[in-house]
């Protein structure tokens, strides 16, 4: 018997629910939505208007022109492990000024994979014998590669910032599965005082998925006799996600500045767990707060993801995901740190920690 039965049977039931899902709707290409970097996740995820460096390809592609044009190259680097350190995060991105000074690109790379995974398909011989050596790993795994262009248009109220991304997604399940999907993020910010408002539309022509299966004869067989359909291509489509955003910045004293905001996260795609849930458009709030000390040491702290749980006394009350975080600017080098709980409620530590760089390189005059 094995020492470790239990990732055996993890190994099929990945292989069948990451293949059952191949055609649904909801919380589809939902790896994005976890976003990239240790400030917005030390913030709640509420950083759609106030987000303005390399990261904000992932939050709001506008927020790439907030960059001051004399920044020159910055270049924006994340990792982060999920659920005890099955689910690995990463993200690798860079970001340059056009000749206008007003004008950004981005490009980007997203990875959110889950590595080793027992192959367990072949562990039976054709006599029925159990053969452990025929046991191998593969990695399920979803990427995601945005090309992003900012602009601002000075205002004499305050500027306005339009950005878009066009970003390409290939998702793998070891051999057996392989999709490719493309889609479209518009999104805009507008500076009035101390208030940036901000609109983000994620997947706004929706995002479509085409899912192609790969399986030995030998697999289809195995898969069969377990009672699992076999699905040999498939559509998934993303539907459009809406985001209305306000933050505002405090100046306490010379040195001590404060950064609020809040996010009003409005899907798509169905009735789901929020705060406000309807069919088809459900509402999720996210609320940030970011203090920073002569722009040199910041301290954040957020909410979000805002749920109805029902306990075993069919009592019902509010589960969110908390979250804080660090920043250090040294120079051109940020470092940041985020401490933040997946928002289980199972009894199990589900607090991950993020790690980010950021890197700015300016030209020399």
């Amino acid at each position: 018997m094995s020492p470790k039965p239990h990732r055996h049977l993890l190994a099929l039931i990945c292989i069948f629910a990451l293949t059952a899902t191949a055609t649904a709707q909801k919380y589809s290409n939902e790896f994005l939505t976890i976003g990239v970097g240790a400030r917005a996740h030390g913030m709640g995820t509420a950083v759609v208007a106030s987000q303005q460096d390399v990261y904000a390809t992932a939050w709001n592609p506008a927020g790439l022109a907030g960059i001051d044009p004399d920044a020159g190259l910055e270049i924006g680097a994340m990792h982060a492990e999920w659920f005890g350190g099955v689910g690995n995060y990463d993200y690798l991105g860079f970001t340059l000024p056009l000749a206008s000074g007003n004008q950004r690109l981005g490009l980007s790379l997203i990875r959110f994979g889950i590595d080793n995974i027992p192959n367990t398909l072949s562990l039976y011989e054709a006599d029925g014998t159990i053969n452990f050596d025929n046991i191998t790993e593969f990695s399920a795994a979803d990427y995601a590669f945005l090309g992003t262009y900012a602009r601002t248009f000075p205002k004499a109220a305050g500027d306005l910032r339009v950005g878009g991304n066009v970003k390409v997604i290939h998702r793998t399940i070891g051999e057996f599965a392989t999709s490719w999907g493309f889609g479209l993020d518009l999104g805009a910010q507008l500076d009035r005082g101390n208030w940036t408002f901000a609109l983000l539309g994620k997947d706004i022509t929706s995002t479509f998925n085409t899912w192609s299966l790969n399986f030995t004869e030998e697999e289809r067989t195995t898969l069969t006799a377990t009672g699992n359909d076999i699905v040999i291509e498939s559509v998934e489509t993303t539907n459009p996600t809406f985001i209305l955003a306000a933050a505002r910045k405090f100046n306490i004293t010379k040195d001590i500045n404060l950064t609020a905001e809040l996010d009003l996260i409005a899907t798509t795609d169905g009735e789901r767990n929020t705060l406000i849930a309807e069919d088809p458009i459900s509402l999720d709030p996210a609320f940030g707060l970011e203090a920073d000390y002569g722009d040199f040491i910041f301290i954040r702290a957020g909410v979000s993801q805002l749920q109805r749980i029902q306990d075993f006394d069919l009592e019902e009350r509010i589960n969110s995901r908390p979250s804080l975080g660090l920043g250090l600017k040294v120079g051109q080098l940020n470092v940041d740190y985020a401490y933040t709980d997946l928002g289980e409620d199972d009894g199990r530590s589900t607090f991950s920690h993020i790690v980010s760089l950021r890197l700015g390189l300016k030209p020399r005059q």
